[in-house]
């Protein structure tokens, strides 16, 4: 099914955080995506940062039809087209380019742009963007610039990523507009490589529950 943006906001209003995931080799992800299922986590960012982006998300829309399936990093009208063939829900970029959001747009797929700033935010607002990634979080002032943000752009919903971890996930979570935290201390690469399925299960619980405490 295709998702509007208002029902992936209230899904990762539920969730509270989404596992910010990179892997070298596609087939890794189905054990993966079960794992995070499996253990309270049915959403997966799927991050472009490496070759086997597009098919990670193909494989994940036909074995996992229930996950929500988000593209990450993605950065250029080619990679938004065949994101949304292999099947992912919506776009997310480290950045704002209209270029990007007008695609998206004019494709019907939702997309959450990256801001860290005032030009960046007015930009995605101008059009008509309220769902924003805030990227690199901690490095662009943490909570303390998201609440000082939120000031002059009350509306405006937040999934930051960038610098989160199990230390400081409540505090952002503690913010209303924060819909969801992007992650990826749980879905390290170092243990998908070592396919420890196991202890990213057990990551991932101890997340889902720190979370939802």
């Amino acid at each position: 099914m295709a998702y509007s943006t208002e029902q992936i906001i209230e899904k990762l209003r539920q969730l509270k955080v989404v596992p910010v995931i990179a892997v070298d080799e596609a087939q890794d992800i189905l054990p993966l995506v079960k794992t995070l299922s499996d253990n309270g986590l049915p959403v997966a960012e799927i991050t472009f940062r490496s070759a086997a982006g597009e098919e990670a998300i193909r494989l994940t829309r036909q074995h996992f039809p229930d996950v929500l399936i988000a593209a990450g990093t993605v950065l250029t009208p080619a990679q938004v087209v065949a994101a949304k063939n292999a099947g992912a829900d919506c776009i997310v970029t480290p950045g704002f380019n209209p270029n990007i959001v007008k695609l998206c747009q004019e494709l019907k797929l939702p997309i959450t742009p990256g801001v860290n700033n005032p030009m960046s935010i007015e930009a995605a607002l101008e059009l008509g963007i309220q769902a924003v990634k805030f990227f690199p979080a901690e490095a662009s002032g943490g909570v303390k610039m998201i609440k000082a943000l939120l000031g002059p752009y009350n509306n405006l919903q937040i999934m930051p990523t960038g610098g989160i971890s199990p230390a400081n996930i409540k505090d952002y979570l503690a913010i209303p507009n924060v819909v969801a935290c992007g992650g990826s201390w749980f879905v390290d690469k170092a243990l998908i490589k070592a396919k420890d399925w196991d202890e990213i299960g057990r990551l991932v619980r101890e997340v889902v529950a720190l979370v939802n405490r």
